[in-house]
């Protein structure tokens, strides 16, 4: 199991109240729009259905950031980056107690997902062991279970002839120089 840093679960934390936020909103529409508030009831449903989808999907998120998958950085970035935008509008709409809580959670949100610790816990490569067969996990085996000569499968997935990769050059040893040119008389 990989690392979890503080600052992911941190992240993964700002993340979830994302979610809780836009799921606050959501409910606050949809409350409007059962009461007859709502300028449309259509729009006021399709306001709250959307909603609805996008916090299960910020909780996805979250959850993966919890659970250190690397997928989950890049939705992360764009959640915060969406929340800040969100946030500015709200300030400059006289709506601070929606507006700054928004801000707080986006700068949280990015310094919690761009710590050192965050970034390499979320790019970090598997380990050799669990990279795949061969000898230095660079790929599957050719045809028969061994790999081909510098641990790439041949093309097609089969041995070349002779045992050498499928593009290799013959060696001296076979009778001809490197460079795969016959000398002169036939030899």
């Amino acid at each position: 199991m990989q690392e979890r840093p503080p600052s992911l679960l941190g992240a993964a934390g700002v993340q979830a109240a994302d979610a809780a936020i836009v799921l606050v909103a959501t409910v606050l529409a949809g409350v409007d729009t059962a009461t007859g508030q709502s300028y449309q009831v259509g729009s006021g449903i399709a306001l709250t259905l959307i909603g609805l989808a996008t916090a299960a999907a910020l909780a996805a998120v979250a959850r993966g950031l919890a659970r250190v998958r690397k997928w989950s950085r890049t939705p992360a970035l764009l959640t915060q980056l969406f929340v800040g935008i969100v946030g500015i509008y709200l300030v400059q709409s006289d709506r601070y107690e929606w507006g700054v809580p928004c801000l707080v959670l986006a700068v949280a949100g990015f310094a919690a997902l761009l710590a050192p610790s965050s970034m390499r816990a979320l790019t970090r490569r598997p380990a050799a062991s669990d990279a795949g067969p061969g000898p230095s996990g660079s790929g599957p085996p050719a045809k028969g279970g061994q790999p081909a000569k510098g641990g790439q499968p041949a093309k097609g997935g089969q041995p070349a002839k002779g045992g050498r990769a499928a593009g290799s050059k013959p060696s001296s040893a076979a009778g001809r120089p490197a460079g795969g040119k016959r000398p002169p008389g036939g030899g």
